[in-house]
């Protein structure tokens, strides 16, 4: 029972972490071309670019180029 009890909290919690893990890195990310988290997430909605957390931390680490483009993009609108 306390097992069936623990795997449910943590399939839940696993998406809080995980959610947490990508802000972080978009942040780290963000913070290199001068811009905060929450300044490069409003901008990027008011540039109607609608790329989730999960991809956008994915560009940060993998291809750090292309999240160089979509920082620029998000900071023209």
């Amino acid at each position: 029972m306390k097992a069936l009890r623990n795997s449910y909290r943590d399939r839940r919690k696993r998406k809080r972490d995980f959610r947490r893990l990508w802000i972080t890195r978009i942040n780290a990310a963000a913070r290199v071309h001068e811009m905060s988290y929450s300044k490069l997430i409003g901008q990027l909605k008011k540039a109607n670019i609608e790329l989730n957390r999960k991809m956008l931390a994915q560009l940060a680490i993998l291809d750090p180029q292309t999240f160089a483009k979509v920082v620029e993009v998000a900071a023209k609108a």
